[in-house]
């Protein structure tokens, strides 16, 4: 019974799946094969790196990329995509996500939205949006090679896109990798606590002297915390929340 079940919830997952992306079609006819390749070169980027609590290198990049997209009309023109990738540099993984534009020879431009695994400079994941045919949505694999530096490479949607990993992302504490000040933040139940120093979801921060802190909050309490960082050391600047009693 306990098997059936479960096959039962999977194919209820699968009804309503089916469902949100039939919906997508309405006002339209029949599915239509459509691929397209594209590449696209760094115009604008801004990157930040830091350093999570067991030693690993973490890069977030907002960037402009613009290039050349060929194929069925739909996808053929300028392309043009803005991105946030998040890349451990230290694994080589990560995820990297954004919107789409191929400027059609005319009317409507082709606009999606597109979330993909990196792995190891390559990235395959799914584009959803509207074509540039009236009423058309645009149901998509995404695959290409990606730099956050310089853009992407034999890009495709569909067309025999690669395969890729998958990722799992949880909350870790990150702390800046250069002795400039930066500030960070935590919040959750409090795991270590002491008159000198504080950690809570992995971030641990040194407790200023003189402060009641250790005194006031004990382990287990829900709270959010505020830490500034310079020159290695992480120092407590704000905490909120309320003791367990």
């Amino acid at each position: 019974m306990r098997k059936l079940t479960l096959i039962a919830a999977a194919l209820v997952s699968l009804v309503v799946t089916g469902y949100a992306v039939a919906n997508g079609f309405e006002g339209g006819s029949n599915p239509s094969e459509v691929a397209g390749a594209f590449s696209a070169t760094e115009k604008s980027t801004s990157s930040k790196n830091c350093t999570t609590t067991d030693g690993r290198t973490i890069v977030v990049t907002a960037g402009t990329y613009s290039g050349t997209a060929t194929g069925d009309p739909d996808l053929t023109g300028a392309i043009t995509l803005r991105t946030r990738s998040v890349v451990d540099t230290t694994k080589g993984i990560g995820l990297v996500s954004g919107g789409l534009k191929i400027d059609v020879a005319s009317g409507a431009d082709t606009r999606a939205t597109f979330t993909a695994v990196y792995d190891h400079g390559q990235l395959a994941g799914l584009a959803l949006g509207r074509a540039h045919s009236p009423g058309a949505a645009l149901v998509a694999n995404l695959s290409a090679g990606f730099d956050p530096a310089s853009g992407f490479s034999n890009g495709k949607l569909g067309g025999g896109t690669s395969g890729g990993s998958a990722v799992e992302l949880t909350p870790r504490a990150c702390k800046s990798s250069d002795s400039t000040h930066e500030r960070s933040a935590a919040r959750g139940s409090i795991s270590d606590i002491s008159s000198s120093s504080i950690t809570v979801a992995g971030l641990s921060c040194t407790i200023p002297q003189g402060s009641d802190v250790g005194s006031k909050y004990a382990k287990g309490d829900v709270v959010e915390i505020r830490c500034t960082y310079s020159n290695g050391t992480n120092t407590l600047t704000d905490i909120n929340g309320h003791h367990n009693k």
